[in-house]
C-alpha cells in the first residue's frame, strides 16, 4: 500500500491515533446508541402511562355501548391526533397515520400496542388500546371501544440529535490527544532504536569502541546487548587483523630491506656469469642463463615488495613536473623496446603536470601486461578527456574472465595456477593502480566487445587541491 508511511515513527504515529480515534469513536458511539435507545424506551413508557392514566379517568364515566357522544368525550380526554372507534361509530377527528397493521394487532391481542413511524421526517409513537370494562368484583371484559393515538417525537429526536453530536465532537477531541499520546509512545519507543542507529553509524564510520547502554529488560534492551557484544567481537577480530597486517607489512619491508644487499651481491656476480657464459659448455651455460633469469626475477620481487612497503607506510610523494604525456609514453615504449610490438596513438602534444617517473611505471606494467597474457596487436592511445589524461591499453587476446575482473588488481593474484612462473611479480597492476591513485587518478578494466582485455588510465592534467 503505497499511502501507508515508510518509516517507522509515522508507522506508530498513524497506527497509534487510529486505534485511539477508533476507539473514542466507537465508545462514543456506542454510549450514544444506548443513551439513545434509552431515551426513546422512557418516551414510549412515560407517553403510554399517560394515554393510560387519561382513559382510566374517563372510562368509568362512559355509557355502554357508548354513543357518538362518548366516543368524542373520551377523545377529548385522550388529547389531539386521536381517534376513538366502536364498531361502527368513530370520533370526529382522528390521525391519519394509524397504519393496518396496528389496529390487527390491538384487535388480535386485545392489549395496548405500539408502533414508531417517521412521516415527513418526523418520528411519531402511534398507540393502540382497547377500552376494559372492570367490574367490582376485578373482572375485566372488553368493552369493544379502541383508542388510537400519535405522538410526535421530535423533540426525542432533538435530543438523540445532540447525543449524536456529542458522539463525534468526543470522538475529534480524542483526535489531538491521541496525537500527544502517540508522541509521547513513538518517543519512548524509538529513542532506544535512535541510539542502536547513532551506535551502527559510529561502528560503521570506523568508531570500534561505540556502545549503546542498554535500558530496562525488554527486548529492545536485549537487542542493544546482542548489539554491543557485536561491537566487542568485531573490534576484537579488527585489531587482530590490524596486528596481522602491521606485522605482515612490516615483515615484507624488513625481508625486502634485508636482501637489498645481498642480492646487489648476487646480480653483480650474475653479470660477470652472463658475461662468460658463452665460454661454458652446453648443460653448463644452460644453467647459468637460468640463474640470470631467476636472480632478475628475484630483483623486481624485491623492488615491487619495497615499493608495495612504501605505498603502505604512506610515505611515497609524488614528484611532479611538466611535461609532454604524448613523448613521455613514447619513450617508456622505446626504453623498453616495444615500440616495434605496439601500436601508439597519441596527440601532437599533451601538456601536464605529473611525476614522469611513476607515470613511466604506470605504461609500462599495463604494455608489458597485455603483450605478455594478450594478442597482438597491442594498442596504445593517449587522449584528453575533460581536462584528464586518458591512456588506453588494449589487446586482441581472449579476455579476461568475469571471475577475475574484480581481482585483476589484487596483490599477487594470479587468474591461472599454471602461471605462477611467469616472469612478473604479481605486482604490477596493484602498484599501477597505486602510482595512479597517488596522481588523484584510477585505472579501469573491461573486456572488449571485439575480443581482448581494455585498460583505461585517468589522471588529472593538473595538481589538484
Amino acid at each position: 500500500m503505497r499511502w501507508w508511511p515508510r518509516g517507522l515513527r509515522s508507522r506508530l504515529l498513524v497506527a497509534f491515533v487510529l486505534v485511539t480515534v477508533f476507539g473514542a469513536g466507537a465508545a462514543a458511539w456506542s454510549s450514544a446508541g444506548s443513551a439513545s435507545a434509552a431515551l426513546v424506551t422512557s418516551a414510549e413508557q412515560r407517553l403510554t402511562e399517560t394515554i393510560t392514566g387519561q382513559i382510566t379517568a374517563v372510562a368509568p364515566g362512559l355509557t355502554y355501548p357508548p354513543d357518538q357522544e362518548a366516543l368524542e368525550r373520551l377523545r377529548a380526554a385522550v388529547g389531539p391526533n386521536t381517534a376513538v372507534t366502536y364498531q361502527g361509530l368513530a370520533s370526529a377527528d382522528g390521525p391519519d397515520r394509524v397504519t393496518p397493521e396496528l389496529r390487527t394487532a390491538v384487535r388480535t391481542r386485545n392489549r395496548l400496542v405500539t408502533q414508531r413511524i417517521t412521516a415527513e421526517g418526523t418520528s411519531w409513537l402511534l398507540v393502540g388500546t382497547p377500552v376494559v370494562i372492570t367490574a367490582p368484583d376485578g373482572t375485566s371484559t372488553p368493552s369493544g371501544i379502541e383508542v388510537y393515538t400519535a405522538r410526535d417525537l421530535a423533540a426525542v429526536d432533538q435530543e438523540i440529535g445532540g447525543m449524536t453530536r456529542t458522539a463525534v465532537l468526543t470522538a475529534a477531541l480524542a483526535l489531538p490527544l491521541a496525537v500527544v499520546l502517540a508522541l509521547l509512545a513513538a518517543g519512548s519507543v524509538l529513542r532506544p532504536v535512535r541510539v542502536l542507529r547513532d551506535t551502527a553509524r559510529r561502528l560503521a564510520s570506523g568508531d570500534m569502541g561505540a556502545r549503546s547502554q542498554p535500558q530496562g529488560v525488554d527486548e529492545l534492551a536485549d537487542l542493544t546487548v546482542t548489539v554491543n557484544e557485536m561491537a566487542e567481537s568485531v573490534q576484537t577480530t579488527m585489531a587482530a587483523m590490524q596486528r596481522m597486517q602491521a606485522d605482515a607489512r612490516r615483515f615484507a619491508a624488513d625481508v625486502s630491506h634485508e636482501l637489498r644487499t645481498p642480492l646487489s651481491t648476487l646480480t653483480a656476480v650474475v653479470e660477470v656469469l652472463a658475461m662468460s657464459a658463452d665460454g661454458m659448455e652446453a648443460d653448463a651455460r644452460e644453467s647459468a642463463e637460468l640463474a640470470i633469469i631467476e636472480t632478475k626475477r628475484l630483483v623486481r620481487l624485491v623492488e615491487d615488495l619495497m615499493e608495495v612497503s612504501r605505498f603502505d607506510a604512506g610515505t611515497v610523494e609524488p614528484r611532479r613536473e611538466d611535461l609532454d604525456v604524448a613523448v613521455a609514453v613514447r619513450d617508456c615504449l622505446r626504453a623498453r623496446r616495444w615500440l616495434g610490438q605496439v601500436e601508439l596513438k597519441t596527440p601532437a602534444e599533451l601538456p601536464a603536470r605529473l611525476d614522469r617517473r611513476r607515470l613511466d611505471v604506470v605504461v609500462a606494467n599495463l604494455v608489458g601486461n597485455a603483450l605478455r597474457h594478450g594478442a597482438p596487436p597491442v594498442r596504445v592511445e593517449v587522449s584528453e578527456v575533460n581536462e584528464q589524461v586518458v591512456i588506453e591499453v588494449t589487446d586482441r587476446g581472449p579476455g579476461l574472465p568475469d571471475a577475475v575482473l574484480p581481482h585483476v588488481f589484487d596483490r599477487f593474484y594470479k587468474a591461472d595456477a599454471a602461471r605462477t612462473r611467469t616472469p612478473g611479480s604479481g605486482l604490477g597492476l596493484a602498484i599501477a593502480l597505486e602510482n595512479a591513485r597517488l596522481h588523484g587518478g584510477e585505472i579501469s578494466v573491461a573486456n572488449r566487445s571485439g575480443g581482448g582485455a581494455s585498460f583505461v588510465v585517468r589522471l588529472p592534467r593538473e595538481e589538484r587541491e
